[in-house]
């Protein structure tokens, strides 16, 4: 015999995370908005930036030359995903001090 797991019995040893103590559905999205825009962002940049290098510079820079032209976009794609990966590890590390700062002050 199976049985149905029920978030409001105090005896259940699973845990809902989408219904607080009080009973109420907990709507906050799992993924804050910031991150979301960021991600949204750097991909918008990783669409356009290194089509875009590469058509301004493959007749204006490299005179017709498409290989370098290529080498450039790859080169722009590049340097946004080692920005995006900054720009993340960054977020992240804020996070940790405000988490080290929150167990300082409960102290």
């Amino acid at each position: 015999m199976t049985s149905r797991f029920n978030p409001r019995d105090p005896a259940s040893p699973e845990k809902d995370e989408t219904v607080d103590a009080a009973g109420n559905s907990v709507i906050a999205p799992a993924v804050p908005t910031p991150v979301i825009v960021k991600l949204l962002g750097f991909t918008l940049a990783m669409i356009t930036l290194p089509i875009g290098t590469y058509f301004a510079t493959v007749h204006s820079i490299f005179k017709g030359n498409h290989t370098f032209a290529g080498a450039t976009a790859a080169v722009v794609a590049n340097i946004v995903l080692i920005g995006y990966i900054i720009v993340a590890f960054r977020d992240d590390q804020s996070e940790q001090q405000a988490a080290a700062g929150k167990e300082k002050k409960t102290e």
